[in-house]
């Protein structure tokens, strides 16, 4: 039996035997189909297109078993109620990708309320930059101490789109996580990270948004540091606008007419998440837990110049006069070496323009100085 035959074999014999869904199969079966099946995803996403020799075999038979298909990863691998709760776990990742829609799916957890356990109580989970090597971050802040440490640009002024007020005092530090809040009268904060602006690399942070007023939307985006939106563009990786927190959205804003394309992804976003962006020349990758979820490969909608991190929480007055949050327990950045690429093979998803992002109403008077 060839190298080809004898992987697909195993693999499908294990897949059979182990799958989540027999009946009678035990927590540990279970366990560890889902670490059999993650594991696979991560294989094959580090293998090159076309590979040859004994890689090109193992690329091959894990295609020919589904590998590279949407729900290889069943649902029960990220189960919040059952054997299968993976997303704190160390194995939370797979490579599904999106459809023609823009849209795609973990499996919806419970949406929690504002008691939420700590982000250490909850788990890691996965980061994209361990899941792919991205190596020691070129800067962290991890939120220890009481205060923003040094880069941090805080918003003091009208809020985003003339909503609300900014205050730099809506933005607290404690027991190791960042805390924005809002007010019901649209007191609210933003930060950006002017200082370590760059072209092209790579950002993850660590947020959760709890449940709260219908009025805001917590989100991490990259800004162009010249200033110059629309035309600089605008990457909003991790936007979590609908009011239940059980979906997190992106948008990728480019030319002088704001144009966007956009995707959305089901997931608590109550819970802890690790939300990361990848930017190179060849286009803009999404990870949630350290799997993609989102990929665009047109070169003609990046951004042409230098952008920086920014988390926010953004005032929309729907007259409710309720309070919102997010929190943040870390954020990373990294470089991109010369040459360097996509950290997956993927070909990237169609998306869709059936969405606007909050940015869609901007309002010049958000745009100066680094703030939004």
């Amino acid at each position: 039996m060839g190298l080809a035959s004898s992987i697909t074999a195993i693999a499908a014999a294990a897949a059979l035997a182990l799958s989540p869904a027999a009946p009678g199969t035990g927590a540990s079966e279970v366990e560890a189909v889902c670490d059999w099946r993650i594991t696979a995803t991560r294989v094959l996403a580090e293998l090159d297109p076309g590979s040859g020799g004994g890689a090109g075999v193992l690329q091959s038979a894990l295609i020919a078993l589904g590998v590279d298909k949407p729900g290889f990863v069943p649902a029960t691998c990220y189960d919040t109620g059952g054997i299968g709760n993976r997303l704190g776990d160390h194995e939370s990742g797979s490579n599904d990708q999106l459809g023609r829609t823009g849209q795609s799916t973990l499996p919806p957890a419970v949406v929690g309320s504002s008691q939420l356990p700590s982000a250490q109580d909850q788990g890691r989970g996965d980061s994209a930059g361990e899941v792919f090597g991205w190596g020691t971050p070129d800067v962290v802040d991890d939120f220890t101490g009481g205060a923003l440490g040094p880069g941090w640009n805080a918003y003091d002024g009208p809020g985003h789109a003339g909503n609300g007020v900014r205050s730099p005092a809506a933005a607290t530090v404690a027991d190791g996580v960042l805390t924005i809040d809002g007010s019901g009268d649209g007191t609210t904060a933003g930060l950006a990270w002017t200082s370590h602006a760059q072209k092209f690399g790579r950002w993850e942070t660590r947020m959760r948004a709890p449940t709260g007023s219908p009025s805001y939307n917590a989100l991490a985006l990259l800004w162009p540091t010249e200033e110059n939106f629309p035309v600089g563009g605008e990457i909003d990786f991790a936007e979590i606008m609908d009011p239940s927190r059980d979906k997190v959205e992106l948008f990728l804003h480019y030319g002088a007419d704001n144009s966007q394309v956009h995707g959305e992804l089901e997931i608590d976003a109550t819970r802890w998440h690790n939300y990361a962006v990848e930017w190179t020349p060849d286009g803009v990758t999404a990870f949630v837990d350290g799997r993609e979820w989102w990929k665009t490969t047109d070169t003609s909608i990046l951004p042409p110049g230098p952008m920086h991190l920014c988390l926010q929480l953004d005032w929309f007055p729907r007259g409710d006069g309720e309070s919102g949050r997010m929190q943040v327990d870390w954020v990373k950045q990294w470089g991109l070496a010369a040459g360097e690429g996509s950290s997956t093979n993927s070909g990237g998803s169609e998306g869709s323009t059936d969405a606007d992002s909050s940015t869609t109403v901007t309002d010049e008077v958000n745009n100066v100085g680094g703030r939004r």
